[in-house]
């Protein structure tokens, strides 16, 4: 209680928590700036409880608090990512000027993101959200494959974040400080496929008025990201497996032959190797590409990633629209752990940007996602039924995840943010037990 009236005098907002499992749960409802811990819990101890913040929001300060302070435990919280350590009993004034670092620095903090953000440096690995099995293999993947210079094959559904991974490679490779230039294959006019690629020179056709790089020389000791790879045509697939192997290109309308040293990212939502077989993707221009492979999930694999997402495009549109939104409702983040959202994370990301530009203020609710608030069920027959009741979507989360957590109930329990006592309990209204 002292903590709470000493830090809401201060002019924050506190929320209390009496376990780690606690202040878990809260967080996948809300937002949080920073974390004040004990050591000594019932349920974790504070250090547990520092990286399992960390897992869900790298980006909230966590304070070490302890009665018995020794400099190995301080060390080793440090290591784990607190911003401090205090001893208790707490000295209030020593406390009021941490607070007041910590709010400075999350500041600064915030204002290197946005700069980073107006010059194309948004995007790390540290910006790939989710702790869940599938994404950690990825973050695992691109840690490994950052430091070489192999070309790399991105697959997975629209939406799923494949620039972001590229990027996130990209920022960790040697080639960090040269370009990184994304561009959509799909969007690119066929007849000038040749030119954006390998450049021209002047009068090599009509409007050709000046002699263009081309992308390849653009993104010379960079990377060059090629999304939706599968939509290059033939001709051009050829063209491009040429530039690969002699790691030269000659511009459109040139004699000349031009070295250049280019990572190449690819990715796709298609099949390639489907793609392949049809006969619509040569063959060694797959093998080319296909030197490190990288699989995104969807998000209906990974939904104990929701959360966090949630979180960050709320701190993301809090700072966009000026608000002070804290989280979302629990029958709202049922809602959107119940959907399949074909449309990934960027859908999740629209919903929650239409929720802000619709008004949202203190809290997004269910009312505020009407996409999902007024979307009918549909029976296996294909005929629309009544929306589901909130226990029926409770039911259908629970069992979903312990299949998913192979009958581990602790496992199943930790991804939902709920106790094991509620599982048990609510297995055995569902006669489960």
């Amino acid at each position: 209680m002292l903590l709470n009236d000493a830090l809401t005098q201060w002019g924050y907002q506190v929320i209390c928590a009496g376990t780690g499992s606690e202040a878990l749960t809260a967080l996948k409802t809300q937002v949080f700036d920073a974390a004040l811990t004990d050591v000594r819990m019932p349920d974790m101890s504070g250090l547990d409880l520092l990286r399992e913040i960390k897992k869900r929001d790298e980006s909230i300060e966590v304070v070490i608090m302890t009665g018995y302070p020794t400099i190995s435990s301080a060390v080793e919280a440090l290591k784990e990512g607190a911003y401090d350590y205090l001893s208790k009993p707490l000295i209030l004034d020593e406390l009021h000027h941490l607070m007041q670092r910590l709010m400075e620095r999350r500041f600064l903090r915030g204002e290197v993101h946005s700069l980073r953000v107006r010059l194309g440096e948004e995007l790390t690995v540290n910006e790939l959200i989710g702790s869940s099995p599938g994404m950690q293999r990825v973050k695992d993947v691109i840690g490994k494959v950052a430091v070489t210079n192999s070309p790399v094959l991105i697959e997975g559904e629209s939406g799923t974040g494949k620039e972001l991974v590229a990027a996130a490679i990209h920022r960790l490779s040697a080639r960090a400080k040269g370009p990184f230039i994304p561009v959509n294959c799909s969007a690119i006019p066929r007849d000038l496929l040749e030119s954006e690629f390998f450049g021209h020179v002047r009068g090599a056709f009509s409007g050709a008025v000046a002699d263009a790089l081309g992308l390849f020389r653009g993104a010379h000791d960079g990377t060059l990201f090629l999304d939706e790879i599968a939509e290059l045509p033939p001709e051009l697939q050829v063209k491009l497996l040429r530039v690969l192997q002699e790691m030269q290109v000659r511009p459109v309308g040139s004699t000349k032959a031009h070295p250049v040293d280019v990572r190449v990212i690819a990715a796709t939502n298609r099949n390639l190797e489907q793609a392949m077989k049809a006969g619509g993707f040569r063959q060694d221009l797959y093998y080319r590409l296909n030197v490190i492979r990288i699989v995104l999930p969807p998000l209906r694999e990974r939904r104990e990633d929701i959360p966090a997402l949630v979180n960050h495009f709320l701190r993301r549109f809090n700072k966009r629209f000026r608000r002070e939104v804290r989280g979302i409702t629990p029958d709202a983040l049922v809602a959107l752990g119940a959907y399949d959202f074909p449309g990934n994370v960027r859908e999740l990301e629209n919903l929650i940007e239409r929720a802000f530009a619709m008004g949202a203020r203190e809290q997004i609710a269910l009312v505020d996602l009407p996409s999902l608030a007024a979307r009918p069920a549909v029976a296996p027959s294909g005929e629309s039924r009544v929306i589901p009741t909130l226990a029926e979507v409770e039911k259908e989360l629970i069992l979903r995840a312990l299949a998913l957590h192979n009958n581990d109930k602790e496992e199943a329990a930790r991804a939902l943010g709920i106790s094991r006592r509620t599982i048990y309990r609510r297995l055995k209204e569902y006669g489960k037990l």
